[in-house]
């Protein structure tokens, strides 16, 4: 399961940004796009494997937004959402210029006051 490895990421990026505030950290809010191939049930089963086996994250919850994907279409200056996994826009040009989906990235890290 590669969401571990993610998880145990996220925390190092978290720890290397917020150096000794760990402990305090109450939130941490993940975007995920529909192409990053992370599973948002087993990102959470993995946040709460890793979170067990380190009691210093016992009280940071999880959320995970996720994001569509979006194409741009050169055809009509439009941008478009991407159904069923057909890139195609509403216009019925195909597009590959995809502006938003492939994200996974940390969007907020909230601290206790």
């Amino acid at each position: 399961m590669h969401e571990i490895s993610l998880v145990k990421n996220i925390f190092s990026t978290i720890e290397e940004a917020f150096p000794g505030r760990v402990e305090q950290i109450t939130r941490i809010q993940l975007k995920v796009g529909l192409l990053s191939n992370v599973q948002p049930i087993l990102m959470q089963n993995a946040f709460n494997a890793v979170v067990e086996e380190e009691a210093r994250y016992a009280d940071i919850q999880l959320e995970v937004e996720v994001l569509p994907i979006l194409i741009y279409c050169d055809d009509c200056d439009k941008t478009a959402e991407v159904h069923n996994y057909r890139f195609v826009c509403d216009c019925g040009e195909p597009s590959k210029k995809i502006v938003q989906g492939e994200e996974l990235m940390i969007s907020q890290v909230a601290f206790r006051e």
